[in-house]
């Protein structure tokens, strides 16, 4: 039986997510961004491709470091300005019924107990459809904008995500029991089934969690790190996790250790860019097009940021320094050490198609069809993020001219299975067994 692939459209509360200047594009509608109409309508065209989910990245700083400023990222609308995605949620879900919804929201900067009430209301809101990107930041930018004199670092900020995991844990999984609500006429809830719980950790905290179970308790779990710390968090943690689409014996390499560290259920994505066409020679006319409008000063702000790297200091040819930071250790190690070959500024630009380093999938229905099988073949990936470009032709484009064949070759589903986002992906609603938040069970 052939592996059903899996999706989700990956995007941002803001102009320019990764590709970055194809909002300067004449058909591109991102500057909406602000629009609730503009959501819902990406969210029903999701749905009608049958998209497992729509996963929302989001940041809380600016991208500062090239040139020692905003500057850049601000004329290139680098992901600034930005939105809080977890508030477009609530219209998404009432206007769907069966996509998902990924939020991606940083454990350093907000205390557990009122984090847990937030997700719980939206699991509550969208009928068990919300899934947690579990990240610890990255951005200087951010660490100030939240009082922090310096970042934190690297592995201390997955320490303390290790504790403040075990902390939202206890109170989803184990303040209420399951029954709580079943009080009878002489009371709507009953008390000897609701406890306080403690914090872990750093986390001083001792409360009862104010939501009553929802249908997922502990919403879906999605993580990105790919460092060495990351994939053990992610491994410990997550149920989904993201990784970038850098070369497929590399991806590959790190699946297979991501599922060797993990004691539960995995699904792996990749991330994507596709530019379809319904031919190869129109698909690749649309890339000359699309590429005239990407920006390099953009994608090199992005960059800039993620490693903690000013570019500007650097000549063309100059190696990219491998010197460990508090930033992005995952995409550091992929232009240093875990890189074939040497990574300098010039080869950096070159690899910029259309704004990022993530190198698009091009071609007609059938061309773009084989390379996703390709990855999930070769990569053992389970399905893949895909990134957009110019909006919203490249995700219409995507489902008209690529989910049908897909179908046709048995790889993706015909109809949404039944259940909550977790459900769906993995067959069990709730945490399993095997899963670390399932010890804080009462």
């Amino acid at each position: 039986m052939a592996r059903e692939i899996l999706l989700n459209a990956f995007d941002m509360a803001t102009v320019g997510h990764i590709q970055q200047g194809l909002w300067r594009h004449p058909r591109d509608q991102s500057h909406r961004y602000a629009e609730l109409s503009y959501w819902i309508d990406l969210a029903r065209t999701l749905e009608r491709g049958l998209f497992d989910g729509l996963f929302l990245a989001d940041v809380l700083g600016v991208y500062d470091v090239l040139g020692g400023g905003p500057q850049a990222a601000i004329r290139n609308a680098v992901q600034v300005p930005l939105i809080d995605p977890l508030m477009l949620v609530p219209a998404m879900a009432a206007a769907t019924t069966h996509l998902g919804f990924g939020v991606t929201c940083t454990t350093t900067y907000e205390p557990p107990f009122i984090f847990a009430r937030r997700m719980s209301t939206l699991d509550a809101l969208t009928n068990g459809r919300i899934g947690w990107n579990i990240v610890t930041g990255y951005l200087d930018s951010a660490a100030r904008a939240m009082g922090f004199v310096l970042q934190v670092p690297h592995d201390e900020r997955y320490d303390w995500a290790d504790d403040y995991l075990d902390t939202v844990y206890r109170l989803w999984e184990g303040s209420w029991d399951e029954d709580a609500l079943s009080g009878g006429p002489a009371q709507f809830a009953d008390p000897a089934k609701i406890r306080r719980v403690k914090g872990v950790g750093r986390y001083a905290m001792d409360a009862m969690h104010l939501c009553a179970p929802t249908p997922q308790r502990t919403p879906l779990l999605y993580q990105a790190g790919a460092s060495t710390r990351g994939r053990q968090f992610a491994a410990t943690h997550a149920e989904c996790v993201f990784l970038n689409g850098t070369a497929k014996p590399q991806v590959a390499e790190l699946v297979a250790d991501l599922r060797a560290r993990a004691r539960h259920p995995l699904k792996v994505f990749v991330g994507a860019t596709v530019v379809v066409g319904r031919t190869d020679a129109e698909a690749e006319e649309k890339l000359a097009e699309y590429r005239a409008h990407a920006s390099v000063e953009g994608a090199l702000a992005h960059f800039s940021a993620s490693i903690g790297i000013d570019f500007d200091k650097l000549d063309l040819d100059d190696p990219i320094p491998s010197a460990p930071g508090q930033a992005n250790q995952s995409n550091v190690e992929s232009v240093t050490t875990r890189a074939a070959q040497v990574w300098t500024k010039r080869r950096l630009i070159d690899s910029f198609v259309l704004g990022s380093r993530q190198r698009p999938i091009v071609g007609g229905p059938e061309t773009v069809a084989d390379a996703l099988q390709a990855w999930v073949a070769e990569a053992d990936v389970d399905g893949f993020n895909l990134s957009r470009t110019v909006m919203p032709e490249s995700v219409a484009d995507f489902v008209d001219l690529v989910v049908p064949v897909l179908q046709e070759r048995g790889v993706y589903k015909t109809a949404y299975r039944q259940g909550p986002l977790r459900q769906k992906l993995f067959g069990h609603a709730r945490l399993p067994e095997g899963h670390r938040g399932a010890a804080a069970r009462a």
